[in-house]
């Protein structure tokens, strides 16, 4: 493998195309090979067959499923590699993940660059990820993530390589260590943890990288493309299968329904045409049709419950008319038929007896409830009483009863 000398060259374009056209850089992770944004794959997709020089490398035009189940003459005594870097693998059906364990198996290497993997994968080589960050999509926060990326190989040790932006603190949390190799870490709250890892499954293997951000245009400055090159360097020397992951599989979990008569009409241009007009003429009349004969829907207006109007009502007039006394003698009534209906007490007689059982049921200090059923006693023995003693049973009542 060599490294990055090519990708230098791109470092003073697009570091100048950044400085002079921030306001209009998007900060999206795409991951296309056709693009020249700062997460896009330009740099690596075009300069993959001077990375890999001495090997040929093949740019995928369909999905890797239909390619190595239909469109491809693989050779068995030649082992390739096949790459793919992007935001995720959902774009793999079952039956291609499937194939891809095939490939491997029979010796060939895969490489595969994900923030998020297919469950069926996951599976199948017996790991798991954690992504910290995985609820985080803006790019003004993407813009805080940093991470720090270390190689465990005697070669790189002594190397490390920091990212300033849209680093997830995403890893490998699980996997089976008979198996599989830890060939990177990040750090995680200062704690190393494996986001590159080498599973080996059957006579090949699979190369796992949590970080794809880590190989787009952006990530390939200021010395950083050094970390790519020494990532593929772990790469086995063999023919290169670069995926741009551009299609979903044509073939793959579909089952054709040769009765459709649609599939006719679509075969030719003049009924597809005629399918496409009488459709709308359709749709069309059913609209205006009905529109004209649909009666219209009267709005029914639920009831209202008036009850806490009337209420508020009632407690304003006693108090614009001072009558508090009133106002003391319900609020004692409604405590009462509390203690009645909550409590299953005898209200009848408010003796020390009643005391003790009702700071028993209720939960309350027995001197707080006896200071509670004085002062119900004494208000309700009182012709008058005033705002200020209202006020105080108010609150008394409703700390006892919130307990």
């Amino acid at each position: 493998m060599m490294v990055f000398n090519q990708l230098k060259k791109y470092a003073p374009l697009l570091f100048l195309f950044v400085l002079i056209s921030c306001n209009k850089t998007d900060w999206n992770e795409n991951f296309k090979e056709k693009e020249k944004t700062p997460f896009g794959n330009y740099i690596i997709y075009n300069e993959a067959s001077a990375l890999f020089k001495d090997y040929e490398v093949t740019l995928l035009k369909e999905n890797i499923y239909d390619y190595l189940l239909f469109d491809s003459d693989l050779d068995s005594t030649k082992i390739q590699n096949y790459v793919c870097i992007k935001h995720s693998g959902y774009k793999y059906s079952n039956e291609g993940v499937t194939e891809l364990l095939d490939f491997v198996s029979k010796g060939n290497n895969v490489f595969l660059a994900f923030n998020h993997f297919k469950d069926t994968l996951q599976a199948s080589l017996k790991f798991t990820t954690n992504n910290l960050d995985e609820k985080i999509f803006l790019v003004k926060d993407l813009k805080k993530l940093k991470g720090t990326f270390e190689l465990n190989n005697d070669q790189f040790s002594k190397t490390s390589f920091t990212f300033d932006r849209n680093i997830r603190r995403n890893y490998f949390l699980q996997y089976n260590k008979n198996s599989t190799n830890v060939l990177g870490t990040i750090e995680v709250d200062g704690e190393k943890v494996p986001n590159f890892v080498k599973i080996h499954h059957g006579k090949g293997a699979f190369y796992l990288h949590t970080q794809p951000i880590a190989f787009t245009n952006y990530n390939l400055l200021n010395g950083r493309e050094t970390y790519a090159a020494n990532v593929f360097s772990y790469l086995p020397n063999a023919a290169i299968l670069w995926d741009p992951h551009i299609k979903s599989s044509k073939y793959s979990e579909k089952k054709e329904d040769s009765t459709n008569v649609f599939k006719f009409f679509l075969e030719h241009q003049t009924l597809t045409w005629f399918l496409f007009v009488s459709l709308v003429g359709l749709l069309l009349f059913m609209i205006f049709n009905a529109r004209r004969k649909q009666r219209p829907i009267p709005i029914i207006e639920p009831l209202k419950n008036s009850t806490v109007a009337f209420t508020q009502t009632i407690a304003n007039l006693y108090l614009k008319e001072q009558d508090h006394k009133n106002l003391v003698d319900k609020k004692i009534g409604y405590f009462l038929e509390k203690v009645r209906s909550r409590y299953l007490l005898n209200t009848t007689n408010l003796n020390a007896d009643f005391i003790e059982k009702l700071a028993a049921k209720s939960g309350n200090e027995l001197q707080r409830t006896k200071y509670l059923i004085n002062t119900i006693i004494t208000l309700n023995k009182r012709t008058e009483s005033s705002e200020e003693e209202l006020v105080v049973l108010h609150k008394m009542i409703e700390k006892f009863l919130k307990n």
